[in-house]
């Protein structure tokens, strides 16, 4: 038996048109997906779409023959939210590929494990342990930036789904170039504020880049989020750019979050967004 579990993540902490291709930084947080795989008939198995794909890709890449899947059982513990951008595939792909390698008594590198789950579908950079910029499609690391620090994120969860596939369709590439430098704007506040370790200035680079995306997949009530990030002085919001979470960053021990979430539930915001979340960003990587 081997188990395996990778973070969700509060949509991303900017996405856009940077260096030549469409790249994202994800937003780990404290939430998982869990994965155990055992010896045992896979038709008794306890499975999400993708996971037995990840299993037989991890397979190949051990060069151990695909048949011997008809083996091996997946079992899965997540409460992550599907279809929402807060990359739940990616957990169930990345802790399945793991958790097959540590079957075998194997490991894999991050760029190994990233690679292998862009050819499934295009990823998040989630299982990198710093926060990574990261060519999702390609499954290429473009910079490393290290440790956020400590953040609090309280996500906005809505009704509403988009499937990674979904996304991927919308016709977005004059959007993203036309926003290029205003990404590369949010990537330069972003990795300062990580080499100032001033994890609040992380919300400078979130919020441009989650303007910039309204031009393609736009939130509902934007702008009363944006005043309410005003009003509360947090210290920014973030989006899913191919998802419908939003996240509004702070830190619990400077911002009164009840005092919030009471404005966001009598307010027209509650109509949009009907479930919170109050989690923290972590660092990334599979345990």
């Amino acid at each position: 038996m081997a188990e395996a579990r990778c973070p969700a993540s509060c949509g991303e902490l900017i996405q856009g048109w940077i260096a030549g291709s469409e790249k994202l930084i994800s937003c780990p947080i404290n939430w998982f997906s869990t994965i155990e795989v055992t010896s045992g008939d896979a038709r008794s198995s306890r499975e999400r779409p993708l996971m037995r794909s990840a299993l037989k890709l991890a397979l190949q890449s051990l060069n151990i023959p695909v048949t011997e899947s008809q083996g091996l059982k997946i079992s899965f513990d997540s409460t992550i939210p599907v279809a929402k951008g807060m990359a739940s595939s990616t957990a169930d792909i990345a802790a399945t590929i793991t958790a097959t390698y540590r079957h075998f008594q194997s490991e894999l590198s991050e760029q190994q494990l990233a690679s292998l789950c862009a050819r499934l579908e295009p990823s998040d950079s989630t299982v990198f342990r710093s926060l990574t910029l990261f060519d999702h499609k390609q499954g290429i690391v473009s910079a490393q930036y290290g440790q956020a620090g400590n953040l609090d994120i309280l996500i906005l969860e809505s009704p509403q789904q988009l499937s990674t596939a979904a996304y991927h369709r919308i016709d977005r590439r004059f959007h993203l170039v036309r926003s290029s430098e205003k990404l590369a704007e949010a990537a330069h506040y972003l990795a300062q504020s990580i080499h100032l370790k001033q994890a609040g200035r992380i919300g400078l680079a979130t919020t441009v880049s989650a303007i910039e995306s309204q031009q393609i997949l736009p939130k509902p009530h934007f702008n009363d989020l944006l005043r309410l990030v005003e009003k509360h002085d947090l210290y920014g919001l973030n989006v899913a750019h191919s998802g419908t979470v939003v996240g509004l960053l702070y830190h619990s021990a400077r911002q009164d979050i009840e005092a919030v979430l009471h404005d966001v539930r009598n307010s027209p915001i509650a109509h949009a967004y009907t479930q919170y979340h109050q989690c923290q960003l972590i660092s990334g990587g599979v345990r």
